[in-house]
């Protein structure tokens, strides 16, 4: 049974996934210039956020929301956070790996949270303490020991986000696994590790609207989440390592000998 706030989540992701399905049609069809592709998202990401706000201060008008496009937008102590196409370049480029991403948020913990790829339907949800589901199948981290047998997932940076040693990470990581996976979507990358088709994935230079669902869908799932040294996640890191838990140090000591 999903908690009456999922299903008010769900009601504005599956209301918004509408805009997001008629948009990455329309731009499927439009071989358009790079500035107005930039502009036809930035219109489907604002569309998309404020049929999400509309139904969500409908049913929660004294909470606070942190969103991509609009900010921060001050209310009581809950705070929902939204990323209304967590994927852009992908949306940009008629490739349908998108998500729709709600989560709750209490005294700097999220406690509930969705990501919803309309074009692909699946819906992927968590509450604390409620396990994590995609649909209506129970999701379950991996079991994957041995790290030669592990996919991994990550992002890469590019354009005025390169970080030194970015290639070295990959590089450590590419000798020693059986992959490297990336989709372009930090949300979804981390609802593919509880759902154990990934079994790890990094990240830097993240945003709490990104990873904010896939974090409490990783722990739900049996997962763990730390920084890349291996120290406490918390909302305010910028950085993360999620995986299956059985490959957790070997991740962190792969990332942190760099």
């Amino acid at each position: 049974m999903q908690p009456a706030i999922i299903n008010i989540f769900e009601k504005a992701a599956k209301k918004a996934g509408k805009i997001l399905i008629r948009d990455f049609g329309e731009i499927e069809n439009l071989q358009i210039q790079s500035k107005s592709v930039g502009d036809f998202v930035t219109n489907a990401d604002v569309k998309v956020e404020k049929s999400l706000l509309d139904t969500l201060k409908y049913y929660y008008p004294n909470y606070s929301y942190i969103t991509e496009e609009s900010g921060k937008i001050d209310g009581d102590e809950n705070t929902i956070i939204i990323d209304p196409i967590d994927g852009t370049s992908n949306f940009i480029h008629g490739i349908p790996h998108v998500g729709i991403i709600i989560s709750k948020m209490s005294n700097n913990e999220i406690t509930d949270g969705i990501i919803y790829n309309p074009i692909l339907n699946e819906f992927f949800w968590s509450s604390k303490g409620k396990g994590s589901w995609c649909n209506d199948r129970r999701l379950r981290v991996s079991k994957r020991s041995k790290f030669s047998d592990c996919l991994i997932g990550t992002g890469l940076p590019f354009g005025e986000r390169i970080y030194k040693d970015y290639l070295k990470e990959i590089d450590e990581i590419l000798k020693s696994t059986a992959g490297i996976r990336r989709l372009g979507s930090a949300g979804l990358d981390l609802a593919y590790v509880a759902a154990g088709k990934f079994d790890g994935f990094w990240e830097k230079d993240l945003n709490l609207w990104d990873i904010s669902t896939g974090v409490l869908l990783v722990k739900e799932a049996g997962g763990k989440i730390s920084k890349i040294n291996g120290q406490h996640w918390d909302v305010n890191s910028r950085e993360i390592i999620a995986s299956n838990g059985k490959i957790h140090d070997t991740m962190i000591k792969k990332l942190s000998l760099l």
